[in-house]
């Protein structure tokens, strides 16, 4: 479909709006609105763009794990949101001042490099600093 332009915002259950909030607000994401709407859901939105729903529906008997990322079985759906950055020692830098843990760092033969977080729910989120073309 020609039609269509980009992505729109992505959508990620979690349990607590004032834990998910402080969270992605380190990373630099503004907080919108919410909680709206019959789920419901709250917004923020990074200064380049990012739009995050926040669903608010997550059962505060959940496990601590990723069900797509943490068991054994290789279940379908989203794995992870990848942002794009520029310089990937200042936010490797940005991150450790927060404290917030890389669980994982790749690098290519190219110099791309992506490293992967993981939000107060275990929801990944990819760094991803594009290689040299």
């Amino acid at each position: 479909m020609k039609q269509i332009t980009r992505i729109n915002h992505v959508g990620l259950r979690v349990r607590d709006l004032d834990v998910t909030r402080a969270f992605y607000d380190k990373l630099g994401f503004e907080f919108i609105i919410g909680p709206v709407g019959p789920e419901p859901v709250a917004i923020m939105e990074h200064p380049s763009g990012v739009n995050i729903n926040f669903i608010l529906n997550a059962s505060d008997d959940a496990s601590a794990e990723n069900l797509l990322m943490d068991v054994p079985e290789k279940h379908t759906g989203y794995t992870h949101i990848a942002l794009e950055i520029t310089d990937s020692a200042a936010v490797e830098s940005q991150l450790a001042e927060l404290g917030i843990p890389i669980t994982e760092t790749v690098k290519l033969p190219d110099g791309a490099v992506f490293f992967f977080i993981r939000d107060p729910d275990a929801n990944v989120i990819e760094f991803h600093l594009p290689g040299r073309d």
